[in-house]
């Protein structure tokens, strides 16, 4: 006799019945809810610097990656660099682009929300007075980031709106960055 096959709801192409077991999962064993992310970075000179995401801990155990991701970063010509990847604060844009789009399509999807596209536009505005400690009372960092998002869902307008705080309100990237984290730093001898 044949058994019936299970088939997961799919929406937003998130397998939904996937995310409440992993959520119903997370809450009888709490443990398995933390995760550690790690990076290795290379200075290669200049402006140049790779890094590879390999390994994480997640689950209760380490993991990693079917294969390493390597990522490049460098400057643009006119900040002294060979323009040959993204510098590290577009990288910035893209990991909260890609953290707040991420989180409203999980949560949209848990919610019976269809979302057909999403494209989003960051701009941060940077004055170097800060970095290259011209004047002391200029940050060095993003003054400004702001997030448009083109959502193309059959919904009425105001739910739309609601659509594009879910991302805001459930993103890790976008909590780390509105809310600080601390960040140690260390050095050591090769």
């Amino acid at each position: 006799m044949a058994t019936a096959k299970k088939f997961s709801t799919i929406i937003n192409e998130v397998m939904v019945d996937d995310l409440f077991t992993t959520i119903d999962a997370i809450k009888a064993t709490p443990a398995i809810a933390k995760f550690n992310f790690r990076i290795h970075n290379q200075w290669e000179g200049g402006s140049q610097n790779r890094s590879t995401v390999d390994r994480f801990y997640g689950a209760t155990q380490d993991l990693s990656h079917p294969k390493p991701f390597v990522l490049e970063a460098d400057e643009p010509a006119i900040l002294l660099g060979k323009d040959m990847a993204a510098n590290p604060v577009e990288y910035l844009l893209h990991a909260l682009a890609s953290c707040l789009t991420t989180s409203m399509v999980y949560h949209a999807a848990a919610r019976g929300i269809h979302i057909e596209e999403v494209e989003s536009s960051l701009e941060g505005d940077i004055d170097l007075h800060g970095f290259l400690e011209l004047d002391r009372n200029v940050r060095k960092g993003f003054e400004g980031i702001r997030v448009n998002f083109k959502i193309k869902a059959d919904v009425p307008d105001d739910q739309l709106q609601e659509i594009a705080k879910l991302g805001p309100a459930h993103s890790p990237v976008f909590d780390s960055l509105v809310n600080g984290v601390p960040v140690s730093v260390t050095a050591e001898r090769m």
